[in-house]
């Protein structure tokens, strides 16, 4: 499995998701991690129904939309026990700052706790182009004006579910912005996947984050946010 370089593995990158991006592709599987955190809790149920909440944005209404591990994820190439994934605290940040809609993209069958089982699921997804099912009914995105996609990035792409999510909506008149956490691979395809499956919708910059730090991001994510007018400096 390649291991980052601590030197620059210890920086946040924010990167610009031009479609058709190049990508190198990793010769063995990885997934990325977050830093453990001391207050930490146990993460809320997904919520069904976003469309409570209201983002008061140049862009209008916007919704969240996010997939996250927990459980034996990397940590500066050794591992650590996370009770609530990498993805879902930048999610929760982002909420927290623009007041956005939230949802929760949940697998029927949840991922291992184990690092490498993961892994190895991964890439078998991978390898067979799978759509792994989704947990309980997909969102509405009538009236939502922008959506934000976060995942991880497994073995340079997004877990597949995050495909199986984008293919069963519309997403005609949205604009589409992605954001990651990774140990090495930034946004990966993300760009190339959801150009080919979000039909009908614009791009917007991607915000891509290593995930050991992710619970210092909060700069990161204003000057992105802002970038892509969904905050007022």
């Amino acid at each position: 499995m390649n291991q980052p370089n601590h030197s620059s593995t210890r920086r946040r990158t924010i990167l610009r998701a031009a479609l058709l991006t190049p990508v190198t592709v990793m010769t063995v599987p990885h997934l990325a991690s977050c830093a453990p955190t001391n207050d930490q809790q146990a993460p809320d149920r997904p919520e069904a129904s976003p469309s409570r909440a209201v983002s008061s944005t140049a862009r209008g209404k916007v919704l969240l939309a996010y997939f996250s591990r927990p459980g034996e994820n990397y940590y500066y190439g050794d591992r650590t026990t996370l009770k609530i994934g990498n993805t879902e605290v930048l999610a929760r940040k982002i909420r927290d700052l623009i007041g956005c809609g939230l949802y929760r993209i949940e697998p029927t069958d949840p991922y291992p706790e184990s690092y490498d089982a993961t892994v190895n699921r991964n890439v078998r997804e991978q390898n067979a182009d799978a759509r792994p099912a989704i947990q309980g009914a997909l969102p509405n995105l009538d009236g939502y004006d922008t959506v934000l996609l976060g995942s991880p990035i497994w073995n340079v792409r997004a877990p597949m579910i995050m495909t199986t999510f984008t293919e069963q909506l519309d997403f005609t008149g949205k604009s589409v912005a992605p954001f990651t956490t990774h140990a090495m691979s930034g946004l990966g395809t993300t760009a190339r996947d959801y150009a080919a499956s979000c039909r009908g919708a614009t791009f917007a910059d991607g915000l891509a984050v290593q995930g050991e730090e992710v619970d210092q991001a909060n700069r990161d994510i204003s000057t992105w946010l802002h970038r892509i007018g969904l905050k007022g400096s």
